[in-house]
């Protein structure tokens, strides 16, 4: 069996954000963690809280409306390293 390529971002009131210049704090309520993360980090949890949940495929649709990403394949491998690694910290859920 392998894992699900979709994510669900944390419920907002689950996380509170700070920007502070180029880095943003996301405080995790629920394991009492502050993480400093910076770009893409920020855009892709507003994609998934936009569009409720979503892979890779769907939150580079979503950013590409704003953002030059590049080409897409190696754009989306970078936005499934990132849900990965937001996974392991929590702000994000495997579904």
């Amino acid at each position: 069996m392998t894992a699900s390529n979709r994510y669900l971002a944390e419920p907002e009131e689950a996380v509170v954000e700070r920007v502070l210049d180029d880095i943003t704090l996301l405080y995790h309520r629920p394991s009492g963690q502050t993480h400093m993360v910076v770009s893409p980090v920020p855009e892709i949890l507003a994609a998934l809280r936009a569009d409720g949940a979503g892979d890779a495929e769907s939150v580079h649709g979503r950013l590409a409306i704003s953002f030059d990403l590049g080409a897409p394949d190696a754009a989306q491998a970078a936005i499934a390293r990132h849900l990965e690694e937001m996974a392991q910290l929590g702000l994000v859920r495997r579904l």
